[in-house]
């Protein structure tokens, strides 16, 4: 039978050798939490973008578009704080909707 290309071979066959040696090189530790808050206005203003937008793509569209009428990224101003939170849900409320808009 021939050798197993997923194993290594070693002097002792009952001792597996890894293949590859465990790292965590790849992995970069987050600079700061991520405030549980914020984390909660994001969802809230990107699951109402998509719900009141008519799908995906509008709704990305408009969060990651600055815009001048919200000072800024409407997803980062929502994050932010609650007032931007309320802001930014405000304007897509008022999006144009219906049959033709989607």
């Amino acid at each position: 039978m021939p050798p197993d290309p997923d194993q290594s071979q070693s002097a002792t066959p009952d001792v597996p050798v890894p293949l590859r040696p465990q790292s965590s090189r790849f992995f970069r530790k987050s600079r700061s939490a991520f405030a549980l808050d914020d984390a909660r206005r994001q969802g809230d203003i990107s699951q109402l973008a998509f719900l009141a937008m008519g799908g995906r793509d509008p709704a990305l569209a408009f969060l990651n578009t600055d815009n001048a009428a919200l000072g800024g990224r409407p997803l980062t101003v929502a994050t932010a704080s609650p007032e931007g939170y309320e802001r930014v849900a405000a304007a897509i409320r008022r999006w144009p909707s219906g049959p033709g808009f989607k």
